[in-house]
């Protein structure tokens, strides 16, 4: 089994719930075009002024993804 990894994006500020939802659309819409095997995405509100969007990739798909999106970070998935 592959690892996984999950690519962050931040944001921050008043609006940054939302903006982390809508940035979730704009995932789904890459996976689709690219036809990649992702099914994990999602978005997570941390405070009132910090929230995340992410995907969740395979070491497979990691190096076109980060290189095509840019996230502000990654971890191992769980």
């Amino acid at each position: 089994m592959q690892r996984q990894i999950k690519l962050i994006w931040d944001f921050r500020g008043p609006s940054a719930a939302k903006t982390a939802e809508h940035h979730e659309i704009h995932l789904k819409e890459y996976i689709e075009i690219e036809k990649l095997p992702i099914t994990i995405t999602g978005f997570q509100s941390i405070n009132e002024m910090h929230a995340i969007a992410f995907m969740v990739v395979t070491d497979e798909n990691m190096i076109q993804v980060r290189d095509a999106l840019k996230p502000h970070r990654g971890e191992l998935f769980q």
